[in-house]
């Protein structure tokens, strides 16, 4: 049975995972700090509300009005689709959080989202001492998810220095696919690239593929 696939609405991404993410699959998206996980989700949910499919970004770290801000930069006007009521952005404090799942999935019900995004998924292992029980959590989430059929990315954030695909190593090992983008530094040149480490049911592309930043957000570089 064909799989049905979500387009990225990253340029040059879809190729190399069979045409997008599996439909209400989950995805990690990782990196060090700078390395632009907010500007990939983002992008990704602009892409769906193009093509009118309701969308939640749901923040655990950065104020709404400063990311809607940053967007703006791309020329993504999210308050446009905000104002007609296909997009939603949320924000928990980290003292909100045990309570913020059965929230979600009201928000998720209640404008029927395609798309969602969490930002950072790493936030739970700051709170919760327990690595073991971050993972249980984190899988009671992402299940409670796609059950409500949404196509969801998630984001942690790697330390400097790290071998770990994630800030506390579990985040990886729940979801169904692991996008991990780096930005590496010789003399005064800058590079990103990304590297498609997992995802499952899928024949992706294993190398390294380079990517930029550009004014309408990223774009995956044909291999040289």
């Amino acid at each position: 049975m064909k799989l049905k696939r979500i387009p990225s609405g990253i340029p040059g991404l879809d190729k190399l995972i069979e045409g997008g993410f599996i439909e209400n699959s989950v995805t990690l998206i990782t990196g060090a700090t700078g390395t632009g996980k907010t500007i990939f989700c983002s992008q990704f949910l602009w892409h769906g509300l193009k093509m009118r499919e309701p969308c939640i970004y749901l923040s655990l770290e950065e104020e709404p009005d400063e990311i809607k801000k940053d967007m703006l930069h791309f020329g993504w006007d999210f308050e446009k689709f905000e104002k007609k009521g296909i997009f939603k952005i949320m924000f928990f404090e980290p003292i909100e959080m045990t309570d913020f799942s059965s929230i979600l999935l009201e928000q998720i019900k209640q404008i029927n989202a395609k798309r969602l995004v969490i930002d950072p998924v790493s936030i739970f292992g700051l709170y919760i001492k327990d690595i073991a029980t971050v993972r249980k959590k984190l899988y009671r989430i992402i299940n409670s998810i796609k059950n409500a059929k949404c196509t969801t990315l998630m984001t942690s954030e790697i330390l400097e220095d790290s071998k770990a695909l994630s800030r506390f190593g579990v985040e990886e090992f729940v979801v169904d696919g692991v996008i991990v983008l780096n930005y590496f530094g010789l003399g005064e040149e800058f590079n990103r690239s990304l590297q498609i480490r997992k995802m499952r049911r899928t024949d992706h592309g294993k190398d390294v593929y380079p990517f930029e930043i550009t004014k309408k957000g990223i774009v995956v570089k044909k291999m040289l």
